[in-house]
């Protein structure tokens, strides 16, 4: 039997630099809000017993319990989800996780589970009914997103930490689970840019996550996307948005806007264009099409915040997000500068 580290004490040393094992940076995509909560995790008292916790139920009882009724995809169970699978981690360079599907995980979603080194995704079978194989791509990429960015602990924690605990407990953890909360609203935006990234397409991502929101293929299709988001406005205009605090997932028109940001930029363009990301290779210096990750990183901190008034104005040139935006100079990191040159931070 293989032997997985569940020492997350020996987790958090990694992450901080103090231990054998070397730290895995955040992808070059990700949201670095993302990243700023995640380093201060490990420092929270209230996550730290949190976490420990659910990895020693993890280690014991929960991932038998979760697999009891899974099946696991492999190249003769459920091929097609595991070309799907290999393509995504191909395209994020990641070792392919292991995937399986399961009758229920909570409502219509996917969820990845584990540690560290022993992580794998466990898509909800009635999900695989309802979205065509390029949504499926979308939220397989985006899975392994939390993957590529060091979630998989915390994702696990909070997971159980909302839907496992009894109610005692959940009284208890309240302070930890609302920090997990604050951290993986941000973590999802890094992860819907990983699942637009593999799929390769802004209307199959937006398309996916309205099937999400609806849990109905038949109704997601009547949706008029414009229309959808326009009710974002509704939401940062009411007191209810308040509400968002106590969610995992930022509300769902915020991630259709997120992702339209983030395909107006040069990353996400040279990412999908083969041609394009040979050419950097290559040494090709040109200017880059398109927007920067700095333009996009300020547009979705004021997207995502919850306390927030102020009604995002879409200021892309068509407004729809479609490709263009102007030339921008870059330093290869992809961040570059922002619309107005002043190079953000």
């Amino acid at each position: 039997m293989p032997h997985y580290d569940f020492d997350f004490q020996g987790y958090i040393k990694r992450r901080k630099g103090e231990g054998e094992g070397e730290d895995r940076p955040g992808a070059a995509y990700a949201y670095p809000g993302d990243l700023k909560v995640l380093r201060t995790l490990g420092r929270v008292t209230p996550v730290t017993l949190s976490v420990e916790a659910t990895v020693r139920l993890w280690k014991n009882v929960a991932k038998a319990e979760l697999l009891g009724t899974a099946v696991k995809v492999s190249e003769r169970q459920f091929p097609d989800i595991y070309q799907a699978t290999r393509r995504c981690a191909d395209k994020l360079q990641i070792p392919i996780p292991d995937v399986y599907v399961a009758p229920e995980v909570g409502t219509l979603n996917a969820q990845t589970f584990g540690t560290r080194d022993d992580s794998y995704i466990v898509l909800n079978g009635v999900l695989i009914d309802h979205l065509s194989p390029e949504e499926l791509a979308f939220v397989i990429g985006h899975e392994c997103g939390h993957i590529q960015n060091d979630h998989v602990v915390y994702t696990t924690a909070l997971y159980y930490l909302m839907y496992s605990a009894n109610l005692f407990v959940r009284w208890i953890v309240k302070p930890a689970v609302v920090a997990l909360q604050s951290w993986s609203r941000r973590a999802e935006i890094t992860c819907d840019r990983a699942g637009l990234i593999c799929a390769g397409d802004l209307d199959v991502g937006v398309r996916a996550l309205v099937k999400l929101a609806l849990g109905s293929k038949k109704l997601a299709d009547e949706v008029n996307i414009d229309e959808y988001l326009a009710q974002l406005a509704e939401t940062q205009q009411s007191i209810g948005r308040v509400a968002e605090m106590f969610r995992s997932h930022p509300y769902l028109p915020k991630r259709a806007q997120a992702l339209r940001y983030f395909a107006r930029t040069h990353y996400y363009l040279d990412a999908i264009s083969a041609e394009r990301t040979a050419a950097r290779a290559a040494g090709d210096a040109s200017p880059r099409v398109g927007r920067s990750l700095n333009w996009c990183d300020a547009k979705c901190s004021r997207l995502i915040s919850v306390f927030s008034r102020q009604q995002e104005e879409d200021d892309l040139d068509d407004g729809h997000g479609g490709a263009g935006g102007g030339n921008q100079s870059d330093d290869g990191s992809g961040r570059g500068e922002d619309g107005d040159g002043q190079t953000r931070n």
